[in-house]
């Protein structure tokens, strides 16, 4: 490591902070809903939105962070997220009602789409001269952040059973505190030399977005042939076209096209969203499942998913061993293969499964993930400049996010209905999802065959 280079641990640690807190919100506020939903007399849809505005902000604004903390440097546009998601989370622990809860999580979800670009591109300008480290260090980040959503049940579990629902918000606190003050002695990123901020551009992705999003999360509510439904999905679809357009001809776009133009690029974003679509849509049927087919309690629960932490925990440290070893092909695809059996093993999830029959999915699917995302990550930093890397980043991030917050609606609309549509549901998924993983682990195969330089 260079002298004039922070320590390793340090950059780690500082980073991972910022990942930690965001991953940790997406999963802990399902098992307080409950009580949420109690404390304001909020109905289901209500609830609906009290969990997804978090993710919609998340979304939409990470491509515009990515392009800022390459303009801006990322280290300065990292502190004004972890400020912005620590202020945030204390108007969640104190909101007074349900619109400035949903009000403030919105807000939590803009801090995350500022800190997630910016501090995996500390971590990418930190270490751009030594790939094993980078790698390395992109392991232990992305296993900081895939434990803390694996653990979100079992916390926000302890933590309710403790207090009340306003601790969860309220224990980020300290957390936003300490990576706000250790980043003062982050070295800064490289900046982009490209000048200005596509404005139109930022609104048009916004609403396109978060007009689809919002229709799948009223889907079933309102049902298909609700004119909402259908012309949300339609008005959403046009502002995408717009988007590409407009992303065509702005001098300075928040998503650069020719980022498409890298094969490679291609198919690590597919196989990130891949990842998300099926893994964010299985956990909530999941928890459907748990509770209402095997009919556990909602912290019986959060014990059941315990070995998600013990896989992800497990993988993502095997994962930087594998890429110091074999480069990034052979984690990506071992990870693609032992999560494509976890969805096969789903298969024996029936109305009076014992819970050691679903010990194998419930560890293997966060064990391939764990396994690919490091690789996969580092592989796409690689096909970009040091000055592109959080917009790289962003596209990574903006396009899992989306793929996850999408499915968990569909997957979820899949599973209304009953005990058999829930145990259904989770058959049809597992071999849909089974069957596209391994097609995908032979795109990769012959695909990444040409990655030796990523070693």
């Amino acid at each position: 490591m260079k002298k004039n280079q922070t320590g390793f641990w340090f950059v780690v640690i500082t980073t991972s902070l910022a990942f930690v807190v965001s991953q940790l919100d997406v999963s802990i506020v399902n098992v307080a809903v409950p009580q949420i939903g109690k404390s304001f007399s909020a109905n289901i849809s209500t609830l609906q939105w009290i969990v997804d505005a978090y993710t919609i902000a998340f979304a939409v604004l990470m491509l515009s962070a990515g392009g800022m903390s390459d303009l801006l440097g990322s280290r300065r546009l990292f502190q004004i997220g972890i400020l912005i998601f620590g202020i945030a989370s204390v108007g969640c622990g104190l909101a007074c009602n349900a619109r400035s809860l949903i009000g403030f999580r919105a807000l939590q979800g803009i801090g995350s789409a500022t800190m997630i670009p910016s501090s995996l591109s500390i971590l990418s300008n930190n270490f751009s001269n030594e790939p094993k480290l980078k790698a390395r260090a992109i392991a232990y980040w992305t296993a900081g952040g895939a434990i803390s959503i694996a653990a979100g049940p079992v916390v926000g579990g302890l933590l309710v059973n403790m207090s009340s629902w306003r601790i969860i918000f309220l224990v980020n606190i300290p957390i936003c505190l300490a990576g706000f003050f250790l980043s003062i002695y982050l070295t800064d990123s490289v900046k982009s030399k490209s000048k200005g901020f596509d404005i139109p551009g930022q609104l048009i992705w916004m609403l396109a977005l978060t007009v689809f999003i919002a229709a799948m999360i009223e889907w079933h509510t309102l049902g298909p042939t609700s004119p909402i439904i259908y012309g949300g999905i339609s008005f959403s679809i046009l502002m995408l076209i717009m988007f590409i357009w407009r992303e065509r001809v702005a001098k300075a776009p928040i998503l650069p096209l020719d980022l498409f133009n890298s094969r490679n690029f291609n198919v690590f974003i597919g196989l990130g969203m891949s990842l998300n679509w099926i893994y964010y849509g299985l956990v909530f049927v999941l928890s459907l499942y748990l509770q209402q087919v095997l009919h556990y309690t909602a912290f019986q629960t959060g014990l059941a998913f315990l070995p998600l932490t013990g896989g992800f925990l497990i993988s993502n440290l095997m994962s930087g061993y594998l890429m110091d070893r074999y480069g990034i092909r052979v984690p990506i695809l071992i990870g693609s293969v032992v999560f494509a059996a976890g969805c096969i093993c789903l298969l024996a999830a029936k109305t009076e499964t014992p819970y050691w029959h679903l010990l194998f999915p419930f560890f293997g699917l966060p064990f391939g993930m764990g396994v690919a995302v490091p690789a996969m990550t580092t592989g796409t930093l690689a096909t970009v400049t040091a000055g592109r890397s959080g917009i790289a980043s962003a596209v990574l991030n903006t396009t899992r996010q989306a793929a996850g917050a999408v499915d968990v609606a569909v997957f979820g609309t899949m599973a209304s209905g009953g005990t058999n549509q829930i145990v259904s549901a989770i058959t049809v998924i597992a071999i849909i999802a089974a069957v596209y993983m391994l097609f995908y682990a032979l795109l990769i195969y012959k695909t990444l065959q040409e990655l030796n330089h990523y070693k």
